[in-house]
């Protein structure tokens, strides 16, 4: 199959590079969570309200299901700006770099709540890698005007 593009754009790379690592997140919630279930002989109960019966399991096998859903939440906003600029052209220089920023702060942020989840150094690299992702929002636009 050919491509639609003889040469992709490089920021699609860190694109990739968060889907990759959102799917080690996923592994690592599960490896961590079945043996725990298994080890407190819990049953799942589709009657139980939301979280509760998770909230049984220790706090630690909770940190990685919890950075998991982090990842499906300001990520997406990422996935669409560099997807953009991608496809407006811009998907190099300084986008690229920003884009790298981003999920590199990213995955220290997943690394820090999956293994000690200290909260306040937590929120100060989230709002962190909020700057870049600022930044390739405002180049787009910029780009579109």
């Amino acid at each position: 199959m050919t491509p639609l593009i003889e040469t992709p754009a490089p920021i699609l790379l860190p694109v990739m590079a968060l889907v990759g690592w959102s799917l080690v997140m996923w592994l690592w919630m599960y490896v961590t969570r079945l043996p725990a279930m298994r080890k407190a002989k819990m049953k799942p109960d589709p009657n139980a309200p939301r979280g509760e019966q998770m909230s049984q399991l220790p706090a630690s096998v909770r940190w990685k299901a919890d950075n998991y859903n982090h990842l499906m939440e300001q990520p997406t906003i990422f996935y669409a700006a560099a997807l953009a600029l991608a496809v407006m052209g811009q998907g190099d220089g300084i986008n690229l770099i920003l884009a790298w920023a981003y999920v590199g702060l990213r995955v220290v942020h997943s690394l820090l709540q999956a293994l000690v989840n200290i909260i306040e150094l937590r929120f100060a690299l989230f709002a962190l890698s909020t700057l870049p992702l600022i930044a390739m929002a405002w180049n787009g636009l910029v780009a579109m005007l």
